[in-house]
């Protein structure tokens, strides 16, 4: 979208902003209602996209719950040598845990739980995620093993000894980091428009049946985390449903924006940070910097 007069670009400002941030950015943001109506940078870009592989992956749970081929209340029990390293949920329990695969998905999906996404995935089969993939046109979108395999991949590509060594050194701002790291090849990775093509279909009622879409967009809608594409709009009448993603220095978010006066947005941003630190606040806030800067132009365009 280019300005009248040339003026500076949406997309010239959100390039900047990414800049500014200390990363280099991919986006997608398109009109619900108008899909030809998008703001984009570069969105078929590849990228280790960490956990945002479980979005096609609740997307497949839900489809197998629709065929009747999975019981949503069916129990696993969970012991601590199942266990995926994260920061969050089961990963962190040290005694057996039972629940139903229905609440694995939802601690998957609110909270990031890396235990509770491979127990799915476990369940499901990446090839029914990638044939999801594949019937919403997702074409660069490729799960691999989930996060369990990124893991391991991760020790072999660094070529250390563990978990702990191989994300301290890709954490080093002064180690040279192996480029097979960031390989998009090697382990789960998606594009911004891939991701938007999948909340699409979930917003749309496409992605599975009316009542298990709902229920992917109400969970979607109660992720715990705010930091990123929900920081750029800040107000109790804006709905931001998403999930974010992480991956060293890679940090993303695909979510759907509802505006209070009417107007729904897809946005999927990925970033890739010039410097490899654990924390760096202004590399999570540009997502939703970026995301307001192309959801206020999808705006104006409804508007006129």
């Amino acid at each position: 979208m280019t300005a009248a007069g040339g003026a500076r670009t949406v997309e010239q400002a959100i390039r900047d902003m990414f800049a500014d941030a200390g990363v280099r950015g991919w986006l997608h943001a398109s009109d619900l209602d108008r899909p030809d109506a998008r703001v984009t940078i570069d969105p078929e870009h590849p990228a280790p996209m960490g956990s945002l592989y479980k979005v096609p992956l609740m997307a497949a749970f839900c489809r197998l719950v629709d065929a009747g081929a999975l019981d949503p209340r069916a129990r696993v029990t969970l012991e601590p040598s199942d266990h995926v390293p994260g920061p969050t949920g089961i990963s962190l329990l040290r005694d057996p845990v039972s629940v139903s695969l229905r609440d694995l998905v939802v601690l998957m999906m609110t909270i990031s739980d890396n235990t509770a996404g491979d127990a799915v995935l476990r369940e499901v089969g990446a090839e029914a995620v990638e044939e999801v993939c594949r019937d919403l046109g997702m074409s660069r979108t490729h799960i691999e093993g989930g996060t369990a395999r990124a893991w391991s991949q991760l020790v072999t590509e660094t070529g250390t000894r563990s978990l702990g060594d191989a994300i301290a050194r890709i954490s080093d701002n002064d180690a040279t980091i192996p480029p097979r790291v960031y390989d998009p090849l090697s382990k789960a990775s998606g594009t911004p428009a891939d991701l938007g093509r999948l909340l699409r279909a979930i917003w749309t009622d496409r992605a599975a049946s009316a009542a298990n879409c709902a229920f992917m967009r109400e969970i979607m809608g109660r992720q715990a985390w705010r930091h990123r594409l929900a920081s750029g709009f800040p107000y109790d009448d804006v709905t931001v449903s998403g999930k974010t993603g992480t991956f060293g220095a890679m940090r993303h978010e695909a979510g759907v924006v509802a505006l209070p006066g009417g107007g729904t947005y897809v946005v999927a941003v990925f970033t890739r940070a010039a410097r490899v630190d654990h924390r760096l606040p202004r590399a999570d806030a540009v997502i939703g910097a970026a995301a307001r800067a192309a959801v206020e132009e999808l705006a104006r365009g409804r508007d006129g």
